[in-house]
């Protein structure tokens, strides 16, 4: 009795994205440790999906990460230990498995033996990767992008069907009575850290749940940062700092000085581009040609990995997992209002008379806690009152995606943007993905979760 008494009752579970693996999260479980303790936290950096597994979609990876969940839970109540808690920290792909292996959980029924705490999400494409920028290449990104990553890219560039449901899997994930909305609406506290720039991966409309983007221009901007955390985590409530006088703006410029010094280093003269031009003419049609052939030899291993499963050969038993996904019976209840959309819609934005413009709050939800019975349940604290009354275009998204938006929205998210400043690869630098001088604002954003998202 003694002995259970000094063991980690609270349970996290790491979950890593595209073509990663355990690693990519190590800073996060360390700090983790550092911060709690093994005696209060166990920790569990999910590995069943490493490497080129990633390729094999979300359902899979989620039914994989629910087994090793149930797994885990399973040895620790055997050595003793007596979870009472789980919190899921997701990583950009790696965020929609986890919200797939919650359902599971959901329909499992661990939620009535256990209290889900936190759920975080850095970097995750939650409304899907499609640019919805015009242009000849987001044409290509969204034509070829599901072509090059298996189930895994058709899924989050929302072109596959869901079993039965007609329906791309990302919106199924986002359906209201769902497993999955059910199972995610009952953690405790819910955010999600979304970069503002150099994050081609997962750009901030979709990992921060947004119709708008508010940070087109931030070079020009002088942000509202969050005390003790500045010049990385920006304010959800007031992205736009108030105006100062003169004397002030030298302060805002040393702010802002290590962007200007990166952009110094990429803003060289036309002699010094030329090695970085004669990359692109030479060396980038090569690497593309291979990295082609190699997604064509994955995906068909992929495929052979996912006809395994599905047949019972690959160590899970897939019909344990194959749960409705609805938890009532909505037949009838609501028309398929789901529309083909081509993947190279534009314009850019959606015009003023289609009601296209809106205020941030208005439409990313930034609520703590699952919104109450009253009247007003679904919108923000601070809906009603925007904060920088500034009012933003609404970017040319697909109708399955407005949907998701709009779902995930009700459940409530605190919503913080990241800005990255030191580092060109910000959707690495956003977790320390590596020991890498330049990705130390990540820091700050460990940081900030651990300070005021994490909960024990």
């Amino acid at each position: 009795m003694a002995e259970a008494d000094h063991k980690a009752d609270h349970l996290c579970v790491l979950v890593h994205g595209l073509w990663g693996n355990p690693s990519h999260l190590k800073y996060v479980a360390t700090a983790l440790r550092e911060r709690h303790g093994e005696d209060r936290l166990y920790i569990l950096a999910a590995q069943s999906n490493a490497g080129n597994n990633t390729y094999d979609g979300i359902e899979l990876g989620g039914e994989r990460v629910a087994h090793e969940i149930e797994e885990t839970l399973g040895k620790l109540s055997e050595q003793g230990y007596r979870i009472k808690k789980l919190s899921v920290v997701g990583y950009s792909m790696g965020g929609l498995v986890a919200r797939y292996a919650i359902g599971l959980l959901e329909a499992h029924g661990w939620f009535n033996k256990l209290e889900p705490v936190n759920f975080t999400t850095f970097a995750s494409p939650h409304v899907g990767v499609r640019s919805p920028v015009k242009g000849v290449w987001s044409y290509l990104f969204n034509v070829l992008g599901p072509r090059t990553l298996s189930m895994s890219g058709k899924q989050m560039f929302m072109v596959d069907k869901f079993r039965d449901t007609g329906k791309p899997l990302l919106s199924v994930l986002a359906t209201p009575d769902s497993i999955f909305m059910r199972g995610l609406a009952r953690f405790k506290n819910r955010a999600v850290y979304g970069n503002i720039i150099n994050d081609r991966s997962t750009v901030f409309y979709t990992t921060a749940i947004s119709k708008v983007d508010p940070f087109h221009d931030p070079e020009n901007t002088r942000f509202n940062y969050i005390s003790g955390y500045e010049p990385v985590i920006i304010d959800m409530n007031q992205y736009i700092a108030p105006h100062v006088d003169d004397a002030e703006e030298g302060n805002a410029e040393e702010r802002t000085s290590s962007a200007v010094a990166l952009l110094r280093r990429y803003m060289v003269g036309p002699a010094k581009r030329a090695p970085f031009y004669l990359f692109l003419v030479c060396f980038v049609p090569v690497s593309l040609t291979l990295f082609l052939l190699a997604s064509v030899v994955q995906t068909f291993r992929s495929n052979k990995r996912i006809q395994l499963h599905n047949e019972g050969k690959a160590g899970i038993v897939p019909t344990k997992y194959r749960v409705p996904v609805m938890v009532r019976d909505m037949q009838g209840a609501v028309e398929d209002v789901f529309e083909n959309v081509n993947a190279s819609q534009d314009p850019e934005y959606l015009d003023e008379d289609e009601e296209g413009y809106a205020d941030h709050n208005m439409h990313n939800g930034n609520a703590r806690k699952p919104p109450s019975k009253e009247k007003n349940a679904g919108k923000s604290p601070t809906a009603e009152s925007p904060a920088d009354d500034v009012k933003y275009p609404l970017l040319a998204l697909t109708r399955e995606q407005f949907d998701i938006i709009d779902s995930l929205n009700a459940i409530g998210f605190r919503k913080y943007p990241v800005y990255i400043h030191k580092a060109m690869h910000s959707h690495a630098a956003i977790i320390v993905r590596m020991p890498r001088e330049s990705f130390s604002e990540g820091k700050i954003v460990v940081k900030h979760w651990l300070d005021n998202e994490f909960e024990l």
